[in-house]
This record gives C-alpha cells, sequence and structure tokens, in this order.
C-alpha cells in the first residue's frame, strides 16, 4: 500500500486526500439529520400537579428523558408531586430532550427551632416564615416591652432555641401588651423563696429585675431580702404599680428575719397603756 502511494506523483496524493476528505464530509452531512433528529420537534407537555412517577411515565413515554433537578417542601401540596418543570410547558424542542423536574418532598426536613424572645412581633413573624415554620395563636401578658415576644410555643408547651422540629410547624407567641392602666397594689415579697416571689407577681402582671448575692447561684434557692418599690411608702400606705412595670428584687441563700408590716399586723392601742 505504502509503495502504490509512494510511486504516485505528489500531486496525485494530494488529489486522493482531497477526494476522500470530501466524501467523508458529504458522508457527515447526509448523516447529521439523522444523528441529531434534525426537523423533529415536540411540545412539552404540562406535569405540573402529577406526582413524579406519574409524570415520569408520561414524559418517557412521550419521548423525553426525566431528571429531578430540584426538591422543595410545601405542607399544602401532596408528597412528591410536581412542582415546577424545565422546559415550561408547550416549549418546542427537540426529541429526547431532558425535562428536568422540581418536586415536593415526601417527608417534611428537619429544622432547629430559632430563638424569637425578645424580637419585635413583626420580626419573629418574618423569622418564622424564613424558616418554614408557622405562626399560630398569639397571646398577651403584661409587660412594659409592647409587641415584644416573651415566650415561644409549640404543642402547647414551651420551646427551647435549638430544639428540632420538622418545617411546617405552627409556634404560638406570648407577647408583651405595654403597661396596663389598672393600678395593683405593690405585693410583699420579703422572705418569700424566688418561686414564691416569681408566681405572686406573674399573677399580677408585674416583671422582675432579679440581682443574686455573691454566695448564690441558683435563683430557686435564693430568698428576698430587698424589694423596690417597697410594699409601703413613707407614709405606711400601700404603694401601687401598673401592670407590665418591674419590680426590682435581691435574693440571699439565708431566709431573712421576718419584719414587722403595719398593714399586716395591727398597731397597738395607745389608749390601753394609759
Amino acid at each position: 500500500m505504502f509503495a502504490f502511494i509512494t510511486k504516485k506523483p505528489l500531486w496525485v496524493n494530494l488529489l486522493v486526500a482531497i477526494g476522500l476528505t470530501l466524501l467523508f464530509l458529504f458522508l457527515v452531512f447526509m448523516t447529521l439529520n439523522f444523528w441529531t433528529n434534525h426537523g423533529e420537534y415536540l411540545r412539552v407537555p404540562d406535569v405540573k400537579g402529577k406526582t413524579f412517577i406519574e409524570a415520569a411515565g408520561f414524559l418517557e413515554k412521550q419521548g423525553f428523558d426525566v431528571v429531578v433537578q430540584d426538591s422543595v417542601y410545601y405542607d399544602t401540596i401532596a408528597p412528591t408531586v410536581v412542582f415546577k418543570q424545565f422546559p415550561d410547558p408547550e416549549a418546542t424542542v427537540k426529541v429526547n430532550r431532558t425535562i428536568y423536574l422540581t418536586i415536593n418532598r415526601a417527608n417534611a426536613p428537619k429544622i432547629e427551632m430559632p430563638n424569637l424572645v425578645g424580637m419585635s412581633f413583626r420580626n419573629a413573624e418574618l423569622e418564622l416564615k424564613s424558616r418554614g415554620l408557622k405562626l399560630g395563636d398569639t397571646s398577651f401578658v403584661p409587660d412594659i416591652a409592647k409587641n415584644a415576644v416573651k415566650e415561644q410555643i409549640w404543642n402547647g408547651n414551651p420551646i427551647k432555641p435549638g430544639t428540632t422540629i420538622t418545617m411546617g410547624q405552627k409556634i404560638s407567641l406570648v407577647l408583651g401588651a405595654g403597661i396596663g392602666n389598672e393600678e395593683v397594689p405593690v405585693p410583699n415579697l420579703y422572705g418569700l423563696p424566688y418561686p414564691e416571689a416569681l408566681a405572686l407577681t406573674e399573677a399580677n402582671g408585674i416583671g422582675l429585675f432579679v440581682v443574686l448575692d455573691n454566695d448564690l447561684r441558683d435563683t430557686t434557692a435564693g430568698f428576698v431580702y430587698w424589694q423596690n418599690p417597697d410594699r409601703l411608702d413613707q407614709d405606711r400606705r400601700i404603694n401601687r404599680i401598673r401592670a407590665g412595670q418591674m419590680m426590682d428584687i435581691r435574693l440571699s441563700a439565708i431566709k431573712p428575719e421576718p419584719k414587722i408590716d403595719s398593714v399586716t399586723v395591727p398597731p397597738k392601742d395607745t389608749k390601753s397603756e394609759f
């Protein structure tokens, strides 16, 4: 074969090479339509709202390839239902074109509960929405911080930040109602264990700012030995406070000695002494 090529003049070999190249290109162009399905087009059907199995089976029968591109989660949509498709419905594409589907997840994803306490109601609502959670019931308690979140509730119980829950859950919020117009008597907290003092003030809608003595580490083991405002004013009359306002208290590990309260202990009858 090589002897045949070398015996021919160079110009003959060049003509042969050019001829073979032209023949190859001709064959390529003649078969290009076959390999690329030139002129064969399909209209993309609308499969949104169908389950993935239904959509995939239908598309494959029409001559399309199917790939799950992404998944989302909406509790208002049935599991595995097609939420989005690309190309869009009614688009004209070639045969064997791949259709990419976004489907709704079968199981709700797990997320961590955010910390909403201290946020404004508006910011808490936006935070819930961004995490895929829903706003449940709202209730109000007397507190100086109006519309600030005081507590977050799930299934009737307080939920701590970082707790793992499923997306789509309803979170109820306890909000501050601001300072009320009604005044209540300042309770006497002196000598009370902290849990009792807390229960008493919460029942009256009063907040507490707590300071611990150096020898105390646990508030539940402390006793109130100082409060502001006091139970009585300088004229020995009962002070009053509005619901939603704060009281300052100090706690000690040692229960203080009881002190005489002229309201609870009647004064002596001075006439009997004379």
